[in-house]
């Protein structure tokens, strides 16, 4: 886009190759008021610029109190009146005048001249539902018949000299009201005949967000998106997100004018982008990482395993990590000893130094904020499964101040955003929620409220968002405490789901009475349990690509990873309660066992449920597909893990298995944890004598196929085995 930037003693005036409205009308200027370049002011700048509005800001540079001003408005009027003095004899320009940090236009200068004509009034205001700041002054409005009664004076557009009329008398201070000064003026019959004013009572020009949210919602049509006043049947040509409505402003803004729509999809995604593209690893922002393990969390091995798979040189991050958790520390220990010196820095607070969850967030900030060197602070909490390794440089290239990529609980609306709040404060979902959860709507969206994982950029650290204690705000929580300071501030949080960034882990049911509790989270986690237990060539072997048949009907192929295989190993001998290996035993029903093995049932460390799940998931498909014709619900009364030891149970004699089909798994590794081993099917006289680490056999287990298991000659031997369908 073409930009000219003219430089004025009041502000500037920006004029832009419009993409709206073929050519902007020569009689028409905006005015608005900004005392600094707020993430608002930019989003209004943006708007104007679409429908090519000549705008010209005033009071940029000059300092505006915030505590003073607050309850009035009256440095608007002044710099307003300032401003009219050189045009006040054009009987032919229309000013409008109008907020600017919770606006935005929805249409260009052609449609808002046509309404403004046919007011027929020199000066039209905007209407609101509610009296503000006086509730006495309401006798004295003039009755409506149909529409909005009270005057607006975030919003109004007049001819310059009627405009200058109005704004001669005011000689108050900049803490004064300009809504008052406004009001007292309308109120007045022989003022507001002698100016023309009037309200613009249904809305189709100004559409004020306070006391009408019920009225607006998203208009779609054929690559056009508009505001429209139910109430009215208006289509406003500005939308002020005045009062409290400023986070529904956000909502509409991210659509209005035409920033996303159903045909077009979000058209501004691209813009101000920064390219890290070419860069050398030295060229590349410091970035610090901040991690938080605040609570027991499953899969935190997976969790540092993507943190080392992210595209970004270790050496241009720092790492900040909190563990509140002393069932962490083995594991963050462990972490920091292999790769703790790749990073440029480490700065570990264990559960020893007892630091609540605000103030390590707030100390992990705050190291970015106190270090110019740190461009970007990124924090991760341990429950995020960032599986896209390019995250992070996704998010510093999509270039804003606070950013969050989306992530969902697997099969769950749950996310780390929130698209609105209830009157509370609290979770309310927006219309467009679920599209976004479920992409059905693509972009970066303006949200009110995130959490997890986002990056913040040092120099918003060290600017708007400077206060040290981001993470407390009255007795909220800290991830809503910190989006409620970052809202106060005006700086906008924002959302994307541009890429399939990962997801968020459910905690709800994680144990910690296990030797490995990451075994169990196969209901609550299944994508982490399938990546951290399902050999990664499984799919291979499901395509019908790396399935073997070393005899007859017996099919071999990958199931586990060594991890699940050791982990399943290390729980059993944890356990401890091996059986005797002989014919009694109270576990199986009648107490009796015609083939005895040493072994511990899936049942005796409460694992059956699990041993269930995965059997449906994983080894029901290959059996559908190795024994066409079959379906299974893979019921089992017995599965269990079997220790072969030479001087306690070396081998086991020949039998049928009490199933229509078996899985033999084997959990270690031949010739390295032990020599001999196998399994012999006796009726076709073939041995597999070398079982793979993590490889499942998949045979028959009545009348054909007899088989024994062979000696076991040095060192101990784990299998896994599930009688299926009995």
């Amino acid at each position: 886009m073409r930009l000219l930037l003219l430089l004025a003693p009041l502000g500037w005036l920006l004029l832009a190759e419009t993409k709206g409205d073929a050519k902007p009308e020569d009689n028409l200027l905006v005015l608005t008021v900004a005392t600094k370049e707020t993430e608002g002011f930019r989003r209004f700048k943006r708007s104007a610029q679409f429908f090519n509005y000549k705008i010209q800001a005033l009071g940029l540079g000059e300092d505006w109190h915030e505590k003073e001003a607050s309850s009035g408005g009256g440095l608007k009027v002044r710099l307003l009146k300032k401003a009219l003095e050189k045009h006040a004899d054009k009987e032919n320009l229309v000013i409008l005048f109008t907020d600017s940090y919770d606006v935005v236009f929805a249409s260009g200068p052609r449609e808002l001249l046509k309404k403004f004509r046919q007011a027929k009034s020199q000066v039209v205001f905007s209407a609101e539902e509610l009296i503000y700041p006086d509730r006495r002054l309401e006798a004295k409005y003039p009755a409506v018949s149909d529409g909005k009664r009270f005057l607006g004076s975030g919003g109004f557009i007049g001819y310059a000299p009627s405009l200058s009329k109005l704004v001669a008398e005011w000689e108050g201070q900049d803490s004064d009201s300009d809504q008052l000064f406004y009001t007292k003026i309308f109120l007045d019959p022989e003022k507001r005949e002698q100016i023309n004013i009037t309200l613009d009572h249904r809305c189709r020009i100004f559409q004020n967000l306070d006391g009408a949210l019920d009225e607006v919602v998203l208009k779609f049509e054929m690559g056009q998106v508009r505001a429209r006043n139910l109430a009215y049947d208006t289509l406003p040509v500005l939308i002020h997100g005045n009062g409290p409505t400023k986070l529904q402003l956000n909502y509409l803004g991210n659509y209005i004018p035409r920033f996303w729509t159903f045909e077009t999809g979000c058209s501004v995604c691209d813009e101000g982008l920064r390219s890290l593209k070419g860069m050398g690893d030295e060229a590349l922002p410091t970035v610090l990482v901040g991690l938080f393990i605040e609570q027991p969390t499953p899969f935190l091995s997976l969790f540092f395993q993507r943190l080392l798979r992210l595209h970004y040189p270790r050496k241009r991050m720092r790492l900040f990590i909190h563990n509140h958790e002393q069932h962490h520390k083995p594991q963050v220990e462990q972490f920091l000893a292999e790769h703790g010196d790749e990073y440029q820095s480490v700065k570990l607070v264990g559960p020893e130094v007892r630091l609540a969850n605000a103030d390590a967030r707030n100390m992990g900030a705050d190291l970015c904020r106190q270090d110019r060197g740190c461009t970007y602070y990124f924090s991760v909490d341990a429950d995020v499964a960032l599986t896209e390794p390019k995250t992070l440089r996704l998010l510093i290239e999509q270039n804003k101040n606070v950013i969050a990529p989306l992530m969902t609980r697997h099969g769950r609306l749950w996310s780390n955003f929130w698209g609105a709040l209830s009157a509370d404060g609290y979770y309310a979902r927006s219309e467009d929620y679920v599209d976004i959860v479920q992409g059905r709507r693509v972009g970066v969206w303006n949200v009110p409220y995130i959490s997890n994982v986002y990056l913040i950029k040092g120099s918003a650290l060290r600017a708007e968002l400077q206060q040290t204690d981001l993470f407390h705000h009255s007795k909220l929580d800290p991830d809503m405490a910190f989006c409620a300071n970052i809202r106060q501030q005006d700086v906008f949080m924002f959302l994307t789901n541009r890429h399939a960034f990962g997801h968020l882990l459910s905690l709800d049911s994680y144990q910690t009475t296990h030797l490995h509790n990451d075994l169990w989270e196969v209901f609550s986690n299944p994508e982490d349990w399938k990546e951290k237990y399902i050999h990664e060539n499984y799919t291979k072997a499901l395509a019908g690509k790396l399935v073997e048949m070393p005899c007859p009907d017996v099919y071999w192929f990958p199931i586990f990873t060594e991890t699940a295989c050791d982990e399943l190993v290390e729980e059993m001998e944890h356990y401890g309660q091996w059986s005797l290996g002989d014919n009694k035993d109270n576990r199986i029903q009648g107490g009796y066992e015609n083939v005895p093995t040493i072994d511990i049932h899936m049942n005796q460390i409460s694992f059956e449920r699990e041993w269930h799940k995965f059997l449906v998931e994983y080894i029901a498909p290959m059996t559908e597909k190795l024994y066409p014709g079959y379906y299974t619900r893979a019921q089992f009364d017995l599965a269990f893990v079997v220790r072969y030891k030479p001087d306690e149970q070396p081998s086991l004699m020949p039998h049928h298995d009490a199933s229509t089909f078996t899985i033999n798994i084997a959990l270690n590794r031949v010739g390295v944890d032990y020599e001999g081993g196998g399994c012999r099917f006796l009726r076709y006289n073939c041995s597999i004598r070398a079982p793979r680490k993590g490889w499942t056999l998949m045979h028959p287990g009545r009348l054909t196929h007899y088989h024994e298991g062979l000696p076991t000659t040095k060192g101990t031997r784990y299998i896994a085995v599930s009688f299926v369908d009995p």
